[in-house]
């Protein structure tokens, strides 16, 4: 590893595993102490199972091996005043904080006239007022540290259309204009803000019962299917190819990119 993190802290949401894991033990491996935040607990209307306690303790120990500080930090990030305490809590204990991923999400998949209000509102919930939270209660610690980058996990659903998923679609497209518009005000101070968009990623999210739900949503309409197919010959790709972009977005390599959306997709954006 290359030290592109050292002397840096990170904070990273859905970090007891999948893509988060993978952010929390790249920044390690590149010398960042990291706060790893998630619910640990059921999250609403997914198929997959959610992440437990033990998963969050899991991706600490891992961490710790590269020999760095990891904040452990159960909070939803739908409760606000609850994530800012926890938040500054954990930044104390740090002594700074210098960038910010802010990786938790949901995905319900289903058919148009299928999606309940309680599916939209979830997802809604999770993945745009959640992420907006994590902004707002991250924001002032890079404001008081002079500067320091923000990455918003949205998703190649942000970029293109993707048929069966319109309360996630709607979700990572209003991510992928948030990023744009926290990166226009945050800019004097000197702090930059992107959004990451993946296509499929071998995680539990993106299993089995994931695309059992896509597959019975497709027949409304078979004739979709081909939206959904990656560019390059790969059916998705892995936590670690994601992190790698992060990695680059938060480090001093990217120093003059920000409100940048970056496709990290297999080419299925554009397919």
């Amino acid at each position: 590893m290359s030290g592109l993190m050292q002397g840096k802290a990170v904070l990273v949401t859905g970090a007891a595993r999948g893509q988060g894991r993978g952010h929390v033990l790249r920044m390690a491996a590149e010398g960042a102490d990291v706060i790893a935040v998630d619910v640990c607990a059921a999250l609403p209307g997914v198929a997959y199972a959610s992440a437990e306690r033990t998963d969050l303790d899991e991706t600490v120990a891992l961490a710790q091996e590269t020999g760095r500080r990891i904040v452990p930090v159960v909070a939803d990030i739908r409760d606000l005043p609850t994530l800012r305490s926890e938040v500054d809590r954990a930044v104390k204990t740090l002594g700074r904080l210098d960038a910010v991923v802010a990786n938790a999400g949901i995905c319900i998949p289903c058919a148009w006239d299928e999606v309940t209000e309680e599916v939209f509102r979830d997802t809604m919930d999770v993945n745009v007022r959640g992420t907006w939270n994590t902004v707002m209660v991250t924001a002032p610690h890079l404001v008081e540290a002079g500067g320091g980058a923000i990455v918003l996990m949205s998703s190649s659903a942000g970029l293109k259309v993707q048929p069966f998923m319109i309360p996630y679609t709607t979700s990572k497209f209003a991510v992928r204009g948030m990023a744009k518009a926290f990166a226009a005000e945050l800019a004097r101070f000197n702090i930059r803000v992107n959004s990451v968009h993946p296509t499929g990623v071998d995680t539990t999210m993106g299993g089995r019962p994931m695309l059992a739900q896509v597959a019975k949503a497709s027949m409304a309409d078979p004739r979709l299917r081909g939206m959904l197919v990656n560019m390059l010959p790969v059916p998705g790709i892995s936590a670690e190819d994601v992190a790698d972009a992060v990695l680059f977005l938060v480090s001093d390599a990217s120093r003059h990119i920000t409100a940048h959306a970056l496709a990290v997709d297999a080419g299925v954006s554009e397919f």
